[in-house]
């Protein structure tokens, strides 16, 4: 199938690691110029080499922290510089603090917010001029709590779902643009985010992390973890030509865990 993303330009947020990256990589594999970013330049700098590798899409990244303004509005700019063009804006952003209702504080509030629904709110107006030009696709990244709570992720799960809604309101104010955009909610795959809230999971329970990773395995029908790989071919198709008539839809990568219809 050709997915005809060769000499396209994506901007994927958030992506010097876990499933940001591995969309970055399934993309230039595809032919597919892509700017990464992250707060780390270090470690931006090293992801790009590994990219750059691979030899087909061309490879930039700038650093930013996606819960400021400026930084999303910089991070657009550089990648019209360097590309001329965006055609796919990836909103991925890191899970916010796990904990109960109790525990957390208006701080925590504005800060998830921030993180988890402002910035992808930000990315979408910045990129929207140029996605007009020609038409393009929008892809958010949630959780599989946009379909069941996850216990001890109120945070994550007020704000994800919110993603939801932002997603199904957009798809019909971007449809006469020729912009598509979708949710992509992963289950249990297996990041290092992933890794953090087995071991918070573990911690609170005085257990060890395996017994944690054990018992969720047996809630997955697939009796396994998934992997940012596999997350990324479902992320790159959506992202394709392949996809011409899927907007304003949510799509679950995890395995079966999920039980609602």
């Amino acid at each position: 199938m050709d997915l005809n993303l060769s000499g396209k330009t994506a901007l994927v947020m958030a992506s010097s690691q876990g499933l940001g990256f591995a969309i970055a990589e399934r993309l230039v594999k595809e032919g597919t110029n892509v700017m990464i970013s992250g707060r780390d330049e270090e470690k931006l700098i090293k992801k790009a080499g590994e990219l750059e590798s691979i030899g087909l899409g061309k490879v930039a990244f700038q650093k930013a922290d996606i819960t400021e303004t400026k930084d999303i509005k910089r991070l657009v700019s550089k990648t019209i510089e360097v590309f001329g063009s965006l055609h796919i804006l990836i909103n991925n952003a890191g899970g916010p603090p796990a904990g109960s209702f109790e525990d957390l504080t208006d701080e925590d509030w504005e800060n998830a917010f921030e993180l988890n629904l402002l910035s992808y709110i930000r990315a979408i107006r910045e990129a929207l001029p140029y996605l007009k030009k020609q038409g393009g696709k929008v892809l958010n990244i949630a959780s599989s709590s946009i379909k069941e709570p996850i216990p001890g992720l109120i945070l994550s799960n007020t704000f994800r779902t919110g993603i939801v809604g932002l997603s199904k309101t957009l798809a019909s104010e971007l449809a006469p643009h020729n912009i598509l955009i979708n949710t992509i909610a992963p289950g249990r795959i297996a990041t290092d985010r992933v890794r953090h809230l087995d071991q918070f999971t573990a911690d609170k329970q005085g257990i060890d992390v395996e017994s944690v990773e054990l018992t969720m395995k047996a809630q997955i029908p697939l009796k396994r973890y998934g992997t940012p790989e596999e997350f990324a071919n479902v992320a790159v198709f959506l992202l394709s030509d392949a996809n011409s008539y899927m907007t304003g839809s949510s799509f679950l990568v995890d395995g079966g865990m999920i039980k609602s219809i």
